[in-house]
Formats: structure tokens, C-alpha cells, sequence
């Protein structure tokens, strides 16, 4: 059977117990030699029975799996179940929720609502490298995202209005290359300037041309860079110097957050933020070519190894902090 090209090719594909086993050993082994994950040693035995491998010495863990060492490990979902979940949520444009996950693939939907959680987590990018250079521009932006009154329990909505609309939100902070990537980061309830210059000076090269708006934050910049500033009150567009780019970002963010999953939680938008990003910076290849919903999903499961996330760090009960 040839290599997937539609979800519906990935399905058929994928359904095979031996086609996603053969995709995660290649995945995993690309050499072609299984290799135990404790020791090392490619002395293994394949048991048919229990599709793992046991390795030869004498350890805990010389059964294994090859879910072990990646976002998948320790899950008794099958395997060809999570492959078609990656390949969905990371071509979806505006994302696929948990109960549509828990439907497609006969799971509960805490199981799904997991599932997507950790595969987000795969898909978030470990150093998105820096942005800019010599001749290149870069937009700066912030949007602020929360839910709407009207939606809210009425004692939400009491509160919301003490601390004030803005106040109760959350506000995130993008930058991106004109003609190439977007970098985010969650700032939280509140835009504080010298976390703001911090995350600039981490993801923007020196010299940079960098667009904003006329936020005070923003003031300082012309130090490091070459900041030009476009008022949002008189006009949106200056010539060149505008921040349509980053706010299109914003806008497929929100479709998502607002038309698929309604109702995030502040300490989970990250992870959003991070699945949205990943499509938004994998729709092309390093030439401008588009790329094939095939593509972007080998892209994906190239990033699944050597991360996991447990329930506890999910729900916070293991003190995982949001990364900035």
C-alpha cells in the first residue's frame, strides 16, 4: 500500500497494526536496528504476541515498546489509533476537539482530550530558532484571548467586571518573519515590558526591522533594533509598516479557540498557541513549496520522540509551569 496522502488514505494506511508499527520503528530506529532504550543493546527479540521487543540483558525494563520515549509511552491506546489523531490535528486548519476525536476513534473523551494534549505537546517546537537578520522584517504584536460575558457563569462574570475586561484576560505575545515563521509566547494577565524586551532580544537577531504598533512597551527597542511604529488610531497600513501578517496569525488563532474549543483554560493556552503555530509555520517548505498534509504529518511524528507529558503535569498537580 503506497504512503498516505489524504486523511482518508491515512486511515486505511494506518489501520494496519503493522503498517504504524513499521512507521514508528523506522520512525524511531532509523538505521533499522532496534535497539533497547535502557542499555542500548541491539541483542533484542521481537514477541509477536505482545508487538514489543526484550532485550537480552537483565534489567526492569527490558520489555519495550516502540512507544517508549515519546509523547505516546506508557499508553494503552493503540498505536494506529494515534497515528490518525496526529495526522487530524495537525492538518486541521482550525483544530479538531476532543469529543469529535473521542467519536472518530471509539475513546472516551477524557482519553481523547489526553491524547491531544500530548500530541500538542509534540507538536510545540523546541528552539523555533531566531527570527530576522539583515534585510528582514519582523511584526510584533499582542492579542488578548478569554471568554465572552455572555457565555460565562454569572459569579465569572461579576468578577470579570471588577477587574475589568482587559484585566481578565490573557494576553499573548507574537513575532513574525515577514515571509517565514512565528514565534509566540503566553505573557500572561499582564504585558510587562521588560519580560516583553526579554523574549524580543531571545527571538530577534540584532539590526532587525521590526514593526508595532505604538504600545509604550515597545519603547527601547530602537536600541537593538532598527523600530518602526505604525498608530493603530490614525491608520492601519504606513507603506511598508504594518502588522497585518502577525495579526492574520491572530485571527486563524481565535477562529480555532472560539469555533472548535470554546472553552480554555489560561494555564492550557499555550499549548493552543503552540498547535496553531505549528501549522501556521508548516505550510510551506524551506522553498516556498507548499507542503502535503502527508508532509506536515512526517513533520510532526519527527517530534514526538524524547517528550512526554503525564496526566499529573497536565493537570497540574506535578508543578509543570507554562514555558515562555
Amino acid at each position: 500500500m503506497k504512503h498516505p496522502k489524504t486523511l482518508r488514505d491515512a486511515i486505511l494506511y494506518y489501520s494496519d497494526p503493522n503498517y504504524a508499527l513499521a512507521y514508528m520503528v523506522k520512525l524511531r530506529w532509523p538505521d533499522g536496528v532496534v535497539r533497547c532504550p535502557k542499555c542500548n543493546r541491539d541483542d533484542v527479540v521481537f514477541l509477536h504476541n505482545q508487538r514489543k521487543w526484550q532485550c537480552k540483558s537483565v534489567h526492569p525494563t527490558r520489555q519495550f515498546s516502540a512507544k517508549v520515549g515519546t509523547i505516546f509511552e506508557d499508553s494503552p491506546i493503540p498505536l494506529e489509533k494515534w497515528l490518525i489523531v496526529v495526522w487530524m490535528l495537525s492538518n486541521c486548519r482550525n483544530g479538531i476537539s476532543s469529543y469529535e476525536v473521542a467519536r472518530a476513534i471509539g475513546v472516551t473523551q477524557k482519553s481523547a482530550w489526553f491524547m491531544l494534549h500530548r500530541i500538542r505537546l509534540g507538536l510545540q517546537s523546541k528552539d523555533g530558532g531566531t527570527l530576522g537578520g539583515h534585510g528582514s522584517s519582523v511584526e510584533i504584536d499582542e492579542t488578548f484571548i478569554g471568554g465572552k460575558a455572555r457565555n460565562m457563569h454569572r459569579d465569572r462574570r461579576e468578577r470579570m467586571s471588577r477587574v475589568g475586561k482587559v484585566a481578565s484576560k490573557t494576553a499573548v505575545m507574537g513575532i513574525l518573519e515577514r515571509g517565514g515563521k512565528v514565534k509566540t509566547a503566553v505573557l500572561g494577565s499582564k504585558r510587562d515590558k521588560k519580560q516583553m524586551h526579554e523574549i524580543i532580544q531571545d527571538s530577534v537577531f540584532p539590526g532587525t526591522w521590526i514593526m508595532t504598533d505604538e504600545f509604550v512597551n515597545y519603547d527601547g527597542l530602537a536600541n537593538s533594533y532598527t523600530h518602526q511604529v505604525v498608530n493603530h488610531l490614525e491608520r492601519y497600513v504606513n507603506g511598508n509598516v504594518h502588522t497585518q501578517g502577525i495579526e492574520n496569525f491572530w485571527s486563524l488563532l481565535k477562529r480555532g479557540l472560539g469555533g472548535t474549543y470554546v472553552a480554555v483554560e489560561p494555564f492550557h493556552l499555550f499549548r493552543y498557541v503552540d498547535e496553531q503555530a505549528f501549522r501556521f509555520n508548516n505550510r510551506k517548505d524551506v522553498f516556498g513549496q507548499k507542503l502535503t498534509d502527508s508532509e506536515r504529518f512526517d513533520i510532526a511524528m519527527s517530534q514526538v520522540i524524547g517528550k512526554r507529558l503525564t496526566f499529573a503535569e497536565l493537570t497540574g498537580k506535578a508543578g509543570e509551569t507554562t514555558p515562555f
